[in-house]
C-alpha cells in the first residue's frame, strides 16, 4: 500500500499536497528567534509545498516568519499552498476580512490558498480584538455567535469572490457541524482541519468529511502538543506505541514516519510542526509502502472504531461545553 502524495480538494481538480509543515508553538520564548522562518525555509529546501499558519500563532509573529521564508527561497508563490485561519473575535461578518487583511499584510501576500474558520465557536472581543476573559481568565464564550458560524462562512465565501482567498475551509468542526453547514454553504468547505493520530482516529468524524467531499486535514498527527492548560493525555503517545515501534523497526523508518504514512493512507493530509531540521527531512520522507496487516494494525491500536482513543487537545474545561460532541452542536 502506497499512499498518495496530495489529494483532490475540489471537483474541478484542485490539489493539496499531502505532507505539510504545521507552525503552531504551544510556548513561542522556548524557541530561538525566528525558529518558524527557519523550519519553513528548511521545509521548502526538503520538498514541502503545503506551509500551515495562523494569526493567533505568536500574535501573528508566525504568519510574518513564514512570509519571510518564502520569499527568501526563491520558490514561486504559485507553487506553495498557504494556509491560515480565521481567529475566534473575528467571527462577526463585518470582522472577517478585518482578519485575512491582517494576515495577508503580515503574511506580504495578495492572497491565501486556504483560508480556515479556525474553531466554530466565538469568543467575546474587546478593543482592538482582544479577547474578553472571565475571572479565571477563561475566554468568554459568544453564545449567539457561535451559533451562527454558517453566518460567518458567508462572510468567507465573499472572500473568495473577491479574490483574497482561493479556497476555504474549517476546523475543530464535529460531524453535527459539519453536516450543518453543507446544508447552507454556496461554496463547500475543502477540508477539516483536526485532531487526527493513530491514539485519537476520529473514525466517525473521517467518514463524514470523506463521505461528503470535504478532505480531512490532521494536526498534531503524531500524538498533539496543545497549550499545556489543554493537554486531554497522561500516558505515553503514539510515538511511544509499541506496536508502532516495531513496525518501524520492521521498515527502517522511524515511528513518526510510520505514523504520518498510515495517516496518508487513510485519505488524510498531514501537517507535523517541527523546529529541528533532522525531523523536518524525516517527517517529509515518509511516503513508502506499507503492508495491508501492518495498516490494520496501526488503524485498530484503540479499537477497530476508535472507541478507546484518547484526544490530547481536550478544551472541554477551558470553555465550559464539548465542542468535539458527535451526536448534537454544544454549546
Amino acid at each position: 500500500m502506497l499512499p498518495l502524495d496530495s489529494f483532490q480538494i475540489t471537483e474541478d481538480g484542485a490539489r493539496l499536497p499531502g505532507r505539510g509543515l504545521g507552525t503552531f508553538q504551544p510556548d513561542p520564548a522556548k524557541y530561538p528567534d525566528k525558529s518558524v522562518r527557519q523550519s519553513v525555509l528548511t521545509a521548502l529546501k526538503v520538498g514541502y509545498r503545503h506551509i500551515d499558519t495562523s494569526l493567533r500563532y505568536g500574535d501573528g509573529q508566525g504568519e510574518r516568519e513564514v512570509g519571510e521564508a518564502i520569499r527568501e527561497s526563491g520558490i514561486p508563490r504559485e507553487e506553495i499552498i498557504v494556509v491560515t485561519k480565521l481567529e475566534n473575535v473575528f467571527h462577526a461578518p463585518e470582522d472577517v476580512e478585518v482578519n485575512l487583511d491582517i494576515s495577508l499584510k503580515n503574511l506580504g501576500l495578495d492572497y491565501v490558498d486556504i483560508f480556515i474558520m479556525h474553531f466554530p465557536y466565538a469568543y467575546k472581543k474587546t478593543a482592538n480584538y482582544g479577547t474578553e476573559r472571565d475571572a479565571q481568565g477563561k475566554p468568554v464564550i459568544d453564545v449567539e455567535l457561535s451559533r451562527s458560524f454558517d453566518v460567518t462562512w458567508k462572510a468567507m465565501e465573499r472572500l473568495v469572490d473577491i479574490g483574497k482567498a482561493k479556497h476555504i475551509g474549517i476546523s475543530n468542526f464535529s460531524s453535527p457541524k459539519v453536516l450543518r453547514l453543507l446544508k447552507t454553504a454556496r461554496i463547500k468547505p475543502v477540508l477539516n482541519q483536526i485532531e487526527c493520530h493513530p491514539h485519537w482516529p476520529q473514525k466517525g468524524l473521517v467518514k463524514t468529511c470523506q463521505d461528503n467531499g470535504v478532505h480531512v486535514t490532521a494536526f498534531g498527527p503524531l500524538g498533539c502538543v496543545p497549550i499545556p492548560s489543554l493537554v486531554g493525555r497522561t500516558g505515553p503517545g503514539p510515538l511511544e506505541d509499541e506496536t508502532i515501534g516495531k513496525i518501524a523497526e520492521k521498515y527502517g523508518k522511524t515511528p513518526a514516519q510510520v505514523i504520518l504514512c498510515h495517516l496518508l493512507l487513510r485519505g488524510i493530509s498531514v501537517i507535523p510542526k517541527s523546529n529541528s531540521e533532522k525531523r523536518i527531512v524525516e517527517n517529509f520522507d515518509c511516503i513508502f509502502d506499507m503492508s495491508e496487516a501492518d495498516f490494520k494494525a496501526i488503524d485498530n491500536l484503540v479499537g477497530e472504531n476508535g472507541e478507546r482513543g484518547v484526544r490530547n487537545f481536550n478544551s472541554l474545561e477551558y470553555l465550559g461545553f464539548d465542542n468535539y460532541n458527535e451526536e448534537f452542536e454544544e454549546p
